[in-house]
């Protein structure tokens, strides 16, 4: 995909998006966020957070464009029980609950979804920091192995939705800052009568702050709705392109000497990554009687990407598509939802060196699940969800390059079963009691089925865990004070270790077990609200202390049995304080601090914790009745913290080299920018 296919697309949404400019602006914001008047869909059927069946976070409105509007990991953080790792802007990994934290450069044991479209890749790998946060309007995460209604994803499921329009609107940024970065994009929705649509377009373009660290990425998103009195057509579209060089991790020497260097062989080569997706959906929801609502989604989706690297280069990609269709019926005492997914894709990729194919390869997979959700309220006070889904995953392995003999063939996993049970207790609107049990699973990727010389690795088994979880919800002062804790304990068995074998040959092994256990506090705290000076207050604060450990961990004759995992974070906390002293100002200052971290599976090397401030300014001018401009101005790193964003866990020393264990977190660096609304 080019880029010049994104701007013809998006020269035909943007005359649609002007014609929106005509109504007014809604006045006040949304900065106030409720909890207890939310309403999620993670569960698949709409239900009030304070009556929820098990621990959901939401992010929503202005918390999800926070900051830069750039920074996926900042957003994420602000939820307990979230860490994301971020190398580059193209180097990313998301641990949830201390799943998926083992892995070397992306997100995978973690499901992600836009608009109910599935768009984790075929090789496991989700990335749901490509999409422009402008373009995104909500985020539910459900943490750990308690969701029977998404499939494999042991670490949870990140749910993403495009804004729901209420008018016709226009919007437009400019944004630059240190290392050269801009960023330029345009969006809004058009609403008239039972037709809604919207979308966004958006560049960004960065030097970086690194040697080799450049980056330019052009995304699309639009979505629509047409609705009637029966049924509801909806749309989705995703187009992306990326062209990013890759620095690399550095050793201990470099991360502490120059910071600012790309890994030596990277660099000699400038490494790079280009990369483009695409996703589509459509889907139509059809009331079929009193009660009775059917959503039928049809998806389509593919990527294609190059990697130019120092010991090979890799062309991948996938291509496939499926089929998601839930049936429900809501009562006045009870809900039943009943569904299934179905997803074929293909995943191919081919190695080379100096232009001679060393392997090359595709796999497809089919997989098939059914799943069902009964909610009871046997009173207004109670809330019982159980449900349950059934996986049926078979893989084929083609081999493209039989040289050294075919290593194809076909496996076929034995049918999964993963059930839940959640409760919720909530006696008036103050107080909500809540406890889950759930089962969840995760398929080894391409790599992990694969054994070193390629053939499939038959014995490896799938990742399978349970979660117990409590928690309450509180609602105090008058709506003012709300505060979610939450204990969980994960026990994890078949683990596996994605196990690395040279800078270039990873394979998996089933490795034991591992038990994960955690205390979650999200606490939101408006602490005033005025028409005049001092204005209004907010405060959003989050906690999470866990101990992630091996419990029967042996690898290469090595005993790690008690041991803490690598890449999780002892500690995490976040506090953001959200003030408008005046009706245009606003300021807005985040304080993280995250702890101390494990490096390797012997506990042998750590990288110590860290503190970030980021802070920013806007100011509002209304420059006629139906449009208004915001200027504003940040910092991020306010106290240029030295620290690593993102650790290469179990990294191999080549030689008599270094281990390269680091990504360098970015120094003290500013933007300033302009949005425009009408």
């Amino acid at each position: 995909m080019h880029q010049r296919s994104i701007l013809l697309i998006s020269s035909l949404l943007l005359p649609l998006l002007f014609v929106a400019a005509q109504e007014p602006l809604p006045k006040g914001d949304d900065s106030t966020f409720l909890l207890n008047e939310v309403v999620v869909n993670a569960h698949q059927t709409n239900l009030r957070w304070h009556h929820l069946p098990g621990n959901i976070s939401v992010l929503a409105g202005t918390e999800v464009q926070r900051g830069d509007g750039n920074s996926f990991a900042s957003i994420l953080h602000a939820l307990p029980g979230i860490y994301m790792h971020s190398g580059t802007y193209a180097t990313n990994r998301i641990v949830i609950r201390g799943m998926g934290s083992r892995t070397p450069y992306n997100t995978n044991r973690i499901k992600a979804y836009l608009n109910d479209i599935p768009i984790t890749s075929s090789d496991g790998i989700s990335s749901p920091e490509d999409i422009d946060l402008d373009g995104i309007g909500r985020i539910e995460i459900i943490k750990g192995p308690a969701s029977a209604l998404y499939g494999s994803g042991l670490g949870g499921n990140i749910n993403l939705s495009t804004p729901a329009p209420l008018r016709s609107s226009f919007t437009a940024r400019l944004q630059v800052g240190s290392f050269n970065t801009a960023k330029a994009s345009a969006g809004g929705s058009y609403v008239r009568d039972d037709l809604k649509i919207s979308g966004n377009v958006g560049h960004i373009r960065s030097d970086g702050f690194r040697e080799n660290n450049r980056l330019r990425r052009t995304s699309l998103l639009s979505s629509g709705r047409l609705e009637k009195s029966a049924h509801t057509l909806e749309y989705t579209l995703l187009l992306l392109e990326m062209d990013a060089a890759i620095p690399s991790s550095i050793g201990k020497t470099l991360f502490e000497t120059d910071p600012g260097a790309a890994a030596p062989n990277w660099k000699a080569i400038e490494g790079f990554k280009r990369y483009g997706r695409g996703v589509a959906g459509i889907s139509l929801e059809n009331r079929l009687g009193e009660g009775w609502v059917n959503r039928l989604t049809t998806f389509g989706r593919w990527t294609e990407s190059y990697e130019k690297r120092p010991f090979n280069n890799l062309t991948d990609g996938t291509y496939g598509g499926g089929v998601r269709d839930r049936l429900s019926f809501h009562a006045e005492r009870y809900d039943i939802l009943v569904g299934l997914e179905w997803i074929s894709d293909t995943y191919r990729w081919r190695v080379d060196r100096e232009e001679a194919i060393i392997n090359r390869n595709s796999e497809t997979r089919y997989h098939l699940n059914f799943f069902t959700m009964i909610h009871l309220r046997p009173s207004p006070k109670w809330n019982i969800s159980l449900g349950g889904a059934v996986n049926r995953i078979r893989y084929r392995l083609k081999d493209r390059f039989p040289d050294n003999g075919d290593q194809g063939g076909e496996r076929t996993f034995p049918l999964t079963v993963s059930p839940r049970i959640g409760i919720n207790y909530a006696p008036d609107s103050k107080v909500a009691l809540y406890a889950s049990v759930g089962h969840g699973f995760s398929m080894p990727s391409p790599e992990e089925t694969l054994l070193p010389e390629g053939s499939i690795n038959r014995g490896l088994k799938p990742e399978q865990g349970w979660q117990y979880e409590a928690g309450i919800r509180l609602n105090l002062l008058h709506g003012t004070t709300q505060i979610d804790a939450t204990l969980y304990r994960i026990d994890l068995h078949n683990l596996i270790v994605t196990k690395r074998l040279t800078d270039e040959i990873f394979t998996g092994i089933n490795a034991g077990r591992s038990r994960h256990r955690g205390i979650e506090l999200l606490w939101r705290q408006q602490v005033f609200y005025r028409g005049h000076f001092p204005g209004s207050l907010n405060i959003n604060s989050s906690c999470t202390f866990s101990q992630n450990r091996f419990v029967d961990f042996t690898d290469d004759g090595n005993i790690y049995d008690g041991n803490q995992l690598p890449g999780i974070p002892s500690h995490l906390f976040q506090t953001y304080f959200d003030w408008k002293p005046l009706e245009p100002l606003h300021l807005g200052v985040r304080f993280q601090y995250t702890g101390k971290q494990f490096i390797n599976d012997a506990n042998s090397v750590t990288a110590d914790g860290y503190q970030l401030t980021d802070a920013k300014v806007g100011y509002l001018l209304p420059i006629t009745t139906s449009g208004r401009v915001e200027l504003h101005a940040g910092v991020n790193n306010a106290t240029g913290t030295h620290y690593a964003s993102m650790l290469t866990v179990n990294a191999v020393a080549a030689g008599n080299a270094e281990p390269r264990y680091y990504y360098p977190g970015a120094p003290r660096h500013f933007y300033i920018g302009t949005i425009w609304n009408f």
